[in-house]
Parts: C-alpha cells; sequence; structure tokens
C-alpha cells in the first residue's frame, strides 16, 4: 500500500457515502495517513458505528446530499470542527430498483438523479470556494461504466453516471488553473453493500461483461482515490478513470 502520509497529513477531507463500501474503505486509508476526514452519510447508525472504529481524526456528519440547506450545514460544521476543506470524494450514491424504462416510477427515476446527478453538483458547488480560496484542492467523484455504456434495466443510473463524467469534465475545465483539480472514475460493479439494492439477474450481467470475471473490490477504488486526491497527481484533471477489468473499451 502506498503510504501517502506526506499528502494528506492534517489535510481535511470531505467523503460522501462514507458510512459502506468505497467510501468507507478511502476514509479508513486517509486517516491512516494523518488526514481529518468528515464522514458523511445519510444513515445515522451507519455513521456512529464507523466514526467508533476510525477513532478521533473522524467526524460524522448526517447529511442527504439532495438537499442543498443539508449540505450548507454540513459542510459549516465541517469548517468549524475540522477546518476548510482541501479533498472531497463524492461516493454517495443509490443504484435504483431494476426495470425497464417503460416499467420505471418516475418518481425512482428522480430519486436516483437527485442523489447520484444533483448530489455531486450540489456538494462540489457548496465546497469549490474553499478550495479555490487555498489555491489547492482534489475533486474525486465517482461514476460507472454505467455511464459510458448504458446498462439495460437500469437507465436512471446510467444516465446519472453519465452525468456525473460530463459533469466532471466541465468543472475540471473550470478550475484548470485555480489549483483545484477534478477527476471521475468510472468502475465496474464493484462488491459493496449497495449491490443489496440490485438484482442478482442484473449483477449476473454485469459480471457477465467483465473479462477478468469478477466484481471489484472498494480497496481497488480506495487505492485510485487516495493517488487521484494526493499531489503526485498534478496534470490530470477532467478526466475519467477507468477501474473496470477490462469492461470498458474506450
Amino acid at each position: 500500500m502506498i503510504n501517502y502520509s506526506e499528502d494528506f497529513q492534517n489535510k481535511v477531507v470531505i467523503i460522501t457515502g462514507a458510512g459502506s463500501g468505497i467510501g468507507k474503505e478511502t476514509a479508513k486509508r486517509m486517516i491512516d495517513n494523518g488526514a481529518k476526514v468528515a464522514l458523511w452519510d445519510y444513515n445515522q447508525e451507519t455513521l456512529d458505528s464507523i466514526q467508533n472504529k476510525l477513532g478521533n481524526n473522524s467526524l460524522s456528519v448526517h447529511v442527504d446530499v439532495s438537499d442543498e440547506l443539508s449540505v450548507k450545514n454540513a459542510a459549516d460544521k465541517v469548517r468549524n470542527n475540522l477546518g476548510s476543506p482541501s479533498i472531497l470524494v463524492n461516493c454517495a450514491g443509490v443504484a435504483g430498483i431494476n426495470a425497464t424504462i417503460d416499467k420505471t416510477d418516475p418518481n425512482e427515476w428522480r430519486r436516483v438523479i437527485n442523489i447520484n446527478l444533483n448530489g455531486t453538483f450540489i456538494c462540489c458547488r457548496e465546497i469549490i470556494a474553499d478550495m479555490v480560496g487555498n489555491k489547492y484542492g482534489r475533486i474525486v467523484n465517482i461514476a460507472s461504466v454505467a455511464g459510458k455504456e448504458g446498462n439495460p434495466n437500469a437507465a436512471h443510473y446510467s444516465a446519472s453516471k453519465s452525468g456525473v463524467i460530463t459533469f466532471t469534465r466541465s468543472l475540471g475545465k473550470e478550475l484548470a488553473e485555480t489549483g483545484v483539480l477534478v477527476n471521475c472514475i468510472t468502475p465496474a460493479v464493484i462488491e459493496t453493500e449497495m449491490l443489496s439494492q440490485v438484482s442478482d439477474e442484473h449483477k449476473a450481467y454485469m459480471v457477465s461483461k467483465i473479462p477478468m470475471g469478477r466484481m471489484g473490490q472498494p480497496s481497488e477504488v480506495a487505492a485510485l482515490i487516495c493517488w487521484l486526491s494526493s499531489k503526485e497527481c498534478s496534470y490530470s484533471t477532467a478526466a475519467a478513470f477507468d477501474l473496470s477489468g477490462g469492461r470498458s473499451t474506450y
């Protein structure tokens, strides 16, 4: 495991969706390297549990990323308790209920878009000024290979993640000369708690598309997030990084 202590020592990090999966693994790695991490999640019980495990350099904050006031209040709590954030990792997301488009409930469509895409926008919008003011920042958004290729029976999820990719490209270009770098990751299916929302048939479909023949692990995504959040990542912005076991073809 790469040592990022020089990069993360005393850096204030916000990780959304930190109560489980990719977010939880990333938080642990960054805290182990000296960061002060704000754990943002909608599930308060999960947050309290993970903070007890991660210790004093973590701060649990209950937040609904799709709600502007909730995000603003959460960001103010981070500023008041930890300081100005330098790193933002947007992991919060939902898979949604698998269905063909004609059978997708419009409310379910809106729910997935609001959390996955609008939530990423709202969190970035709230934190950008802190980073620009410090002339340094790293933002990593978690998209998906589904946002590139589109998965059947998951149009809402695919559309939301496609939006995250193009949002990342736009924001990265806007901030390119400020010292704030913005990139996203497009994983194939990762073995996390979120898979409980997905049908067995859909999981089998996703794995069948991966040449390596297996799901990715949260630790594999966290490793790439840490590099993209480090000073060593200095000439990449507005980019999408594949992590798909060979599935992605472009």
